[in-house]
């Protein structure tokens, strides 16, 4: 180790002052020959520092081909060559850098240095490394030491720093720095520093490098330990009396319990006349008995040493319990906690966002699949069981048009619009030959739907099976938008969230400043005087129905993207479409909006306090949404018109 440090602190300081020397490593290893051929790490150390600091662009190259068994000598003529597999045999590379042709394996000696060697090879190669004038070989130096830091590439790593005229590179190099800082540095003064310096940095690599420096050890000692002691534990609080005392056994402190069993078994054996060491069986019918006796035939070598209760409770009352960090330096521990309490805020804080963008996803999602049946449900009235079936028929339907269109993001923006025009027929034809006939009959609807619901699932089951279909998302919606180690999202779930933005702004646009939207609005709010003013209540409530039918099954598709596309798939989302609409408020879509918005951000909030437990989740957030309901029964923005009277 002291070999090897000697010998990096000396490429460090020669390597920036040699200028290049062509042909110095060739002459190097000529002249220094017999100890490269064989060589002992006791004596190779000043021949390797001499190469790595020659100068020599070629000196690097030699040094990896010696560490990696490919410096060769050609039997023919003792002539030394680098060489690589090439076909049957190998390309041979002359000291000097020029090709020398081929040879085959019987035809050369491959130079075998020890593990030793090979170790002071990669500590000279560091140095050269991290000042090669390739940016790419630096980046994988850094790799390298990153991968398996060693406390000689500390000082080389620390040279090369101010070198560094790549800014990337160099920040790198002074993160890379700091971690090894922390690691081996013998000062605590530029541990602290590095800490410090480190901030309150939520990467990873970061926490991964500062949970070492806080680890503890449990210790028991009848006095205070020396050490960095990082608190006193109190017996059957913080620490329990068996696991003290399996301490003890494990510091030898004191002997292992005895079991009753074994005691026992111990006094039976050693019965002689009627009496155990002088004492009659008769006696032995306390345990206070029993334990002095077997004392005595520990005492008498009769049986192996353990502790009776009396013993073990006196050992504990005679020890104290410490925990220990590992870390020897008091300030470089305090140093630590309080990085890793700054990290434990920020990430905290993070965990929040990440949070919060998860239930913004969630409620886009929920949005989506219940902003048609908000139409149909508002204008309407109807409870349309069926809804989660014109889900599934949209997601069914980007799947069969995958199979055609084989470029998937093609596929997708056909997919969307062709969706709507299938629900939105299918959603016209069922109003027009089952809803029309049932207006003002919600239970009869109900039924109604719910029928046709079981009907869809069993047609969608015999068309295309049981077996859950692909619905493949683009390669660019692969991955996710990650901003730090805490915080990321989905980029299909932000594709999904633009596209709810879209339809809410399109929704908005309909109703506000269109004529079919003016008539929505003037049926919903009182249809008799609508129909007076020459408006057909009954086809608005036809587009209406198809409308929000339409609407479902562009849902279908964008849920698809992410969800398992089966004839159950629309099942799973009519529940949660149902409560957003009711908690919102009925046919308004800044109700659906709101109660999207809640359901998603409960069932998140829910599922990050007992995420063991999803379904206990559900459960929590269907009572608070019964409670709610009974301080809001209109739900968040009431309605006003027919179905507020309603």
């Amino acid at each position: 180790m002291r070999l090897t440090a000697c010998l990096v602190a000396a490429i460090v300081w020669l390597l920036p002052t040699l200028a290049i020397a062509e042909g110095e490593a060739a002459k190097l290893v000529e002249q220094n020959r017999a100890q490269i051929e064989k060589p002992s790490r006791q004596t190779i150390g000043p021949v390797i520092a001499a190469l790595a600091a020659s100068g020599d662009k070629m000196a690097d190259d030699i040094l990896s081909a010696w560490a990696e068994k490919r410096l060769v000598i050609r039997k023919s003529d003792g002539a030394m060559f680098l060489a690589l597999p090439e076909g049957a045999g190998f390309a041979l590379t002359g000291l000097d850098g020029r090709a020398a042709g081929q040879a085959a394996k019987v035809d050369l000696t491959a130079l075998n240095p020890n593990a030793g060697v090979r170790g002071v090879i990669a500590a000279a190669l560091v140095p050269f490394t991290l000042s090669n004038p390739d940016p790419a070989r630096r980046a994988e130096a850094l790799t390298s030491i990153a991968r398996d830091p060693t406390a000689e590439t500390l000082a080389p790593l620390r040279a090369s720093i101010n070198r560094e005229p790549d800014p990337a590179i160099k920040a790198q190099k002074t993160r890379l720095e700091r971690f090894l800082t922390l690691r081996f540095d013998p000062d605590p003064a530029a541990r602290v520093a590095a800490i410090d310096a480190l901030g309150a940095d939520t990467a990873l690599d970061v926490r991964a490098a500062l949970n070492p420096l806080i680890a503890t050890t449990l210790v028991a000692a009848a006095s205070p330990p020396d050490g960095n002691i990082a608190r006193t534990l109190r017996l059957g609080r913080d620490i329990g009396e068996t696991a003290a005392y399996e301490l003890l056994v494990s510091a030898q402190l004191a002997p292992a319990r005895l079991t009753l069993e074994d005691q026992r078994v111990a006094l039976i054996a050693n019965i002689a006349d009627g009496k155990v060491v002088g004492v009659p069986v008769a006696d032995l019918n306390s345990q206070a008995a029993r334990d002095l006796v077997y004392t005595a035939l520990e005492e008498a070598g009769k049986v192996p040493t353990a502790a009776t209760d009396d013993e073990a409770r006196a050992a504990l009352a005679s020890h104290g319990f410490y925990e220990v960090f590992l870390e020897p330096d008091v300030t470089v521990t305090a140093a630590a906690h309080a990085a890793m309490d700054r990290i434990q805020a920020n990430v905290a804080v993070m965990q929040a966002a990440d949070l919060g963008l998860d239930a913004l996803s969630l409620a886009a999602i929920y949005f989506l699949a219940a902003i048609g049946l908000a139409i149909t449900f508002g204008v309407m009235g109807v409870i349309n069981m069926a809804h989660g079936e014109f889900i599934t028929i949209g997601a069914y339907t980007g799947f069969v048009v995958q199979l055609f269109v084989p470029d998937y993001t093609l596929s997708i923006l056909i997919a969307l619009p062709l969706a709507f025009a299938v629900t939105f027929a299918a959603g016209v034809a069922m109003e027009r030959l089952v809803i029309r006939h049932l207006y003002k009959r919600p239970l009869e609807t109900l039924l109604a739907t719910f029928g046709i619901s079981i009907a869809l699932q069993q047609i969608l089951k015999n068309v295309f099976g049981t077996q859950a279909r692909p619905l493949t998302a683009p390669g660019w919606l692969d991955g996710a938008l990650t901003f730090n180690d805490v915080v990321s999202i989905s980029y299909i779930r932000i594709a999904i969230f633009v596209l709810a933005l879209l339809f809410l702004c399109s929704f908005l646009y309909l109703m506000k400043r269109t004529r079919l939207g003016l008539e929505v609005r003037a049926v919903t709010q009182n249809p008799a005087m609508a129909a007076s003013m020459g408006i057909n209540p009954d086809r608005i409530n036809m587009l209406t129905f198809g409308l929000g039918s339409g609407i479902a099954g562009v849902a279908g598709v964008a849920i698809g993207l992410y969800a398992k596309v089966t004839s159950e798939m629309g099942a799973d989302y009519i529940v949660q479409s149902f409560m957003t609409v009711v908690v919102g408020g009925v046919g308004n879509v800044w109700g659906a909006l709101a109660g999207a918005s809640m359901i998603g951000g409960l069932q998140k909030l829910i599922e990050f306090l007992n995420p063991a437990n999803t379904l206990a989740a559900q459960t929590y957030m269907i009572l608070f949404i019964i409670l709610f309901i009974q301080v809001r029964p209109r739900g968040i923005i009431a309605l006003r018109g027919r179905a507020a009277g309603d």
